[in-house]
C-alpha cells in the first residue's frame, strides 16, 4: 500500500473526527440556555427535590466535575479543556443521571450493542449472499421473481416496523421471546450454558429485526452475479476445464461479493445508529438506549460521550473498508493514481 495513500486516509479520518466533535460541541452551546445552564437547573432541581440546599459555587463545581468544563470560562477555553481531558485523561465527564463516569457507562453497554450489531450483519449478509446467488442462478424463473418482490418489499420496510411486528406477534401474543432486557432474571452471569442461552434468547428479536438491513442486499448481489456471469473470463475458465465449484467460488462468487464488502463495513455504523430506536423498542440496555435516555433527560456529558463513540466506530469502519479493499480487489487503486 502506498504510504502517501495511507497517510492521507488516516489524516482524513482524524479531521472528520475532529470536525464532528467540534460541530457537536458548538451546537450544544448554541442551544437555548446552553448545556451549562441546563445542567445547573437540573442539579438545582435534584438538590431541591431531595430537600437539601446548595449554593451557586457548589453547583458550578458539580458542573465542572460532570462536564469536564469550567462553566465561567469562555467557550473556547471550555473547548480546549474538553479536548485535553478527552485525549490525555480519556475522560468524558460524569453522568449526573447515573452518578458514574461516562466512560464506565459506555464500556458496560458497548459490548452488548456490538453483539447485536455484528450478529445482525453476519446473519443478514450471509442470507443475502445465499439468496442473491440463488436468484442469479435461477434468473427469470418464478423463484427469482418471487424472491425479488420479497427483497424489494423488505428493502422498503423500515427496521422498526419489523421490530414492532415481531414484538407484538412472537413476544406479546405467543410469548416465545421476552419483551425486554438482555438476560433473564436470576440468571448468574458467567461462562455457563444458562447465561449464554438467556443472552441469545433476549437478543434474538433485536438481531432478527436488524438483519433485515442486510438481507435486502440480496438484490444487489443478484445484479452483481448476473453481470459477472456474462464476463468473458468465465468462458475462458470453462474452456480451460476448471471445475464448476472453483468457477463458482473463485470467479463468480468473489467478484460478485466485492462491491458488498464496503457496504458491510459501513453497515456497522448503520446498525449502530439504528440501535437508538431499536433498543428503545425492545428495552435492550445497550448504547442506543443509553443515548435515548440521555436525550430525554438532557444528560449532556453522557450524550456527548455516546455521540463520540458512535462517530469513532463509523469512522473506523469506513477507514478499515477503505484500507483493506485494495487487498481484496487488486484492481482497486491503492492511491497510486486516481481514486
Amino acid at each position: 500500500m502506498n504510504l502517501n495513500y495511507l497517510t492521507r486516509r488516516l489524516g482524513q479520518a482524524v479531521i472528520t473526527f475532529w470536525a464532528t466533535v467540534t460541530l457537536t460541541f458548538a451546537l450544544y452551546h448554541m442551544m437555548p440556555g446552553g448545556p451549562v445552564e441546563s445542567m445547573q437547573n437540573i442539579i438545582l432541581q435534584q438538590v431541591t427535590t431531595s430537600g437539601g440546599s446548595v449554593d451557586l459555587e457548589q453547583i458550578e463545581q458539580m458542573v465542572a466535575l460532570y462536564a469536564n468544563i469550567q462553566p465561567n470560562d469562555p467557550v473556547y477555553v471550555q473547548y480546549i479543556d474538553y479536548w485535553r481531558q478527552l485525549l490525555f485523561e480519556f475522560s468524558m465527564g460524569q453522568s449526573f443521571s447515573h452518578q458514574e463516569p461516562v466512560t464506565t457507562l459506555i464500556a458496560e453497554r458497548v459490548p452488548w450493542s456490538m453483539f447485536v450489531s455484528v450478529y445482525s450483519l453476519v446473519i443478514g449478509y450471509t442470507a443475502s449472499i445465499l439468496l442473491g446467488s440463488a436468484m442469479a442462478f435461477k434468473e427469470k424463473s418464478r423463484f427469482d421473481s418471487i424472491m425479488s418482490s420479497i427483497m424489494v418489499a423488505l428493502q422498503s420496510t423500515p427496521y422498526y416496523i419489523v421490530a414492532l411486528l415481531l414484538i407484538y406477534s412472537v413476544a406479546l401474543r405467543l410469548g416465545w421471546f421476552p419483551t425486554g432486557g438482555r438476560v433473564g432474571t436470576g440468571v448468574e452471569a458467567g461462562f455457563n450454558l444458562e447465561f449464554m442461552t438467556s443472552v441469545v434468547h433476549h437478543a434474538a428479536l433485536p438481531i432478527l429485526s436488524t438483519s433485515i438491513l442486510g438481507i435486502a442486499g440480496a438484490i444487489s448481489l443478484r445484479g452483481n452475479a448476473i453481470r459477472v456471469l456474462g464476463e468473458d473470463y468465465l468462458r475462458v475458465a470453462e474452456l480451460r476445464g476448471l471445475r464448476p465449484t472453483r468457477i463458482a467460488t473463485e470467479y463468480v462468487g468473489r467478484n460478485a461479493i466485492l462491491p458488498m464488502y464496503t457496504r458491510f463495513m459501513i453497515g456497522i455504523a448503520g446498525v449502530l445508529s439504528s440501535s437508538v430506536i431499536l433498543e428503545q423498542i425492545f428495552s435492550y440496555p445497550g448504547m442506543g438506549l443509553l443515548m435515548y435516555n440521555a436525550i430525554n433527560i438532557r444528560d449532556y456529558p453522557l450524550l456527548m460521550g455516546t455521540l463520540i463513540i458512535f462517530t469513532s466506530i463509523t469512522i473506523i469502519g469506513i477507514l478499515i473498508a477503505d484500507l483493506t479493499y485494495g487487498y481484496i480487489d487488486p484492481r482497486a487503486s491503492g492511491g497510486g493514481g486516481t481514486e
